[in-house]
């Protein structure tokens, strides 16, 4: 195998991995030699921060590793907000840092920082790499990235350690599927079986979460569905796991219209939880209906109390109670649709006629999109709108963070996406506030050439703050954003822009988003009205 660089560079190919994010530093330069000879391409952010996000997104698309790397002191400390992104957004992330030579780490001080101390709290597992053990960690880095539920794994190395002779190994791809097999039902002394739990119920409801979409259980779901005839409801990084034009679709949780979708839930007599995750949860779980927790992890968070819980796949689980269903649909359509259409009407509110709101940017944009679009999300009141409004047409076609709900992600992560998907459309959903922290990657796009559309948001502030300081009697302080020229900012990084002000200018500034041959920025002025009455 030779060093140790080009065992952990095999491992890295053997993922999958076609690209690897980084900001070099004199540690990893062997790591990153070894991997170019492997046809592993390296990606230079601009900065450590964003690197990281790419990989997050790369992996969101994939569902496999995605890998970032980055040198000691600042270079380490510079993604661990990346990082623990990746593990509250349980995507698998393998993040490696250089390091001073381990005789010297206790010794020296400059640029010296405890990774393990560092990384453990935001991370799955933090480890080390050496030249006797670099197979089996890289080995154990990979598959418990992946295993349920799925995050970040940290690993160190330092320059002589990735220069030093390997031991005999023989690298081979770990099964990187994290999904449980089987199926196991678990419910308390006494309690209810879970088939006839389902059966007994006269208005279930469906909430399907990540895990629904990483053990693909949309056809499952669509079945489950459609055979008892209850209504789904997905989590935000769900979206698109169930078809949100089918008749049974009842919107997205903890977004935009949150109270309409609260009540559904407690208008129902059974939530059948497929695959969700309580770490997307803006409020408290709070409706006191019996919940069948069906998901590949048993409930450990205790959100919500379930007396029967079926472990495993959740598409095979979903099958399973499929089987075991005997009866009538529980809803009429009319029923799912009287829903859809108060939803609508909340989604709707605080709109301002003549001026450009944020849902006419996300209806334009989306009506201008192909509908195997994926489109990215960064973090603001101008998420919710898209995670309730935007119309995702299969799995992995939303990516946001909404574990740990960290700004800045929605560039970096629309061209990490884009690096993964190749001709797929890809566009970004950005505030003004999260493309600040993100601005400078547009060069990296434009030397690519990818054909991105970065549509930003722009209010002048950081909207969520500023309308929880007025809701609490207090003035604005250290919301509001200077004006950027985003058009001149635009073209000094090789790519397009245009300003609009009215849906009729943006639908022009959209009409030729398929025949993009370099990023296209928009700059959308938005009337902020809408915010406050949605929120």
């Amino acid at each position: 195998m030779g060093n140790t660089a080009a065992v952990v560079a095999e491992h890295v190919r053997a993922s999958g991995a076609r690209f690897v994010f980084a900001y070099p530093g004199d540690p990893i330069i062997e790591l990153m030699e070894a991997m170019r000879a492997l046809d592993v391409e390296i990606v230079l952010g601009s900065r450590e921060g964003t690197a990281v996000f790419m990989a997050e997104a790369y992996a969101m698309v994939t569902g496999r590793p995605g890998v970032c790397l980055s040198t000691l002191g600042p270079g380490s400390t510079s993604i661990v907000n990346g990082v623990a992104a990746a593990t509250w957004d349980r995507v698998p992330l393998l993040a490696i840092s250089g390091q001073i030579d381990a005789g010297r780490e206790d010794l020296v001080t400059h640029q010296v920082v405890d990774h393990k101390l560092l990384f453990s709290p935001v991370t799955k597992w933090a480890g080390r790499i050496h030249p006797r053990s670099a197979d089996a960690v890289l080995r154990k880095a990979l598959r418990l990235s992946v295993a349920e539920r799925p995050g970040a794994v940290h690993l160190t190395g330092s320059a002589e350690t990735f220069a030093a002779p390997a031991a005999d190994v023989v690298v081979k791809s770990p099964p990187l599927d994290g999904a449980a097999g089987g199926v196991r039902v678990q419910r308390a002394v006494g309690g209810p079986d879970p088939a006839s739990l389902l059966r007994s119920a006269r208005r279930p409801v469906l909430l399907a979460g990540a895990a629904a979409t990483r053990c693909g259980a949309s056809e499952a779901l669509i079945g489950l569905a459609e055979r008892v005839g209850a209504p789904v409801v997905v989590s935000p990084m769900a979206k698109g796991v169930f078809p949100e034009d089918h008749p049974l679709f009842a919107g997205v949780l903890d977004m935009a219209c949150n109270q309409v979708l609260w009540d559904f839930l407690a208008g129902s007599d059974l939530v059948v939880a497929a695959g969700f995750d309580p770490v997307e949860l803006i409020r408290p779980w709070s409706v006191a209906v019996p919940v069948l927790h069906v998901d590949t992890t048993p409930n450990v968070d205790q959100v919500y109390p379930s007396d029967c819980e079926v472990v495993g796949d959740v598409s095979a689980s979903l099958d399973w109670l499929a089987e075991g269903w005997w009866g009538e649909p529980r809803w009429q359509e009319r029923e799912i649709a009287a829903h859809r259409d108060r939803l609508r009407t909340a989604y709707y509110a605080g709109r301002v006629a003549g001026r450009l709101n944020p849902t006419d940017v996300i209806d334009v944009v989306r009506a201008a999109t192909p509908p195997e679009t994926v489109a990215t999300c960064d973090v603001g009141s101008h998420k919710l709108l898209v995670g309730q409004g935007w119309q995702a047409s299969r799995p992995r076609s939303v990516l946001m963070s909404n574990g740990l709900s960290s700004m800045g992600f929605g560039l970096p992560g629309a061209i990490g996406a884009q690096l993964a998907l190749g001709d797929v459309p890809v566009v970004a959903l950005i505030g003004d506030g999260g493309f600040a922290m993100a601005a400078t990657e547009l060069r990296l796009a434009a030397a690519r050439r990818l054909r991105l559309a970065v549509v930003v948001f722009v209010d002048g502030s950081l909207n969520r703050i500023e309308l929880k300081q007025r809701a609490l009697g207090y003035p604005g302080t250290a919301t509001r954003l200077d004006d950027i020229d985003l058009l001149a900012l635009a073209g000094s990084m090789g790519c397009d822009g245009v300003r609009v002000t009215s849906v009729v200018e943006l639908e022009k500034a959209t009409a030729g988003l398929a025949d993009l041959t370099r990023p296209l920025l928009i700059e959308a002025r938005i009337d902020p009205a809408q915010y406050e009455a949605q929120f």
